[in-house]
């Protein structure tokens, strides 16, 4: 049994209500997202598939990463997706001072304009969320968060389970999470390309943030 919820539930969606869970399910649309890049193998993995569908989605990027990677970052940008600042070091929220979080997260966002932000781990404190607007200096920033986890970055669950968890409940509006890492790789790369497909055929279209 995994110690988080492969579907967000709606009492924790109204806990914390100004962040964002999920898109208005007003057409058939579904916003895939990628954490943790960008990678060298699995990010052009992902940037690939995404083309054959001319799929658009947001990667939340960390700021060491785009330095280690700029090429590959710049093929995200040049291909049309969004970004999103998910710190310079991938830091937990939970486990780091306050002042120490928001300085990673503005170390970040000199790398990358985005009003964007997704905290590692879903892990974020009260005061370092209602901080996160000045880290990155936008008044319009949005803590991003998701509607489903595709469970990928799991190595107890098996690739066809992390399918089925996206299969099973992803929705008009959904935000899914991906991870576009190492730990990730071998289960993201068997169920992106099937979840792509069978959505397709079903009519979605896959928007950026």
């Amino acid at each position: 049994m995994s110690n988080y919820f492969i579907k967000t539930p709606w009492w924790i969606k109204k806990i914390y209500p100004r962040r964002l869970w999920s898109m208005p399910a007003t057409e058939k649309n579904i916003y895939l997202t990628f954490d943790d890049g960008p990678h060298p193998v699995a990010t052009p993995f992902v940037l690939d598939e995404l083309k054959k569908y001319t799929a658009k989605a947001t990667f939340f990027c960390i700021g060491k990463n785009v330095i280690e990677h700029p090429a590959i970052y710049k093929r995200i940008i040049d291909e049309g997706h969004g970004v999103g600042n998910h710190t310079h070091n991938h830091l937990n929220g939970w486990k780091t001072n306050t002042n120490e979080y928001l300085n990673d997260v503005m170390i970040a966002s000199k790398l990358f304009k985005s009003n964007l932000f997704r905290p590692p781990y879903g892990k974020l404190r009260s005061i370092q969320a209602k901080r996160i607007a000045d880290a990155i200096a936008d008044k319009s920033a949005k803590i991003v968060m998701w509607d489903v986890l595709s469970g990928d970055f799991d190595e107890t669950l098996s690739k066809e389970q992390c399918l089925k968890n996206v299969i099973d409940n992803t929705v008009e509006g959904s935000i899914i999470v991906f991870h576009d890492s190492e730990k990730a790789f071998a289960r993201m790369q068997y169920v992106l390309p099937l979840f792509l497909s069978a959505y397709a055929q079903k009519g979605y279209a896959f928007k950026p943030l």
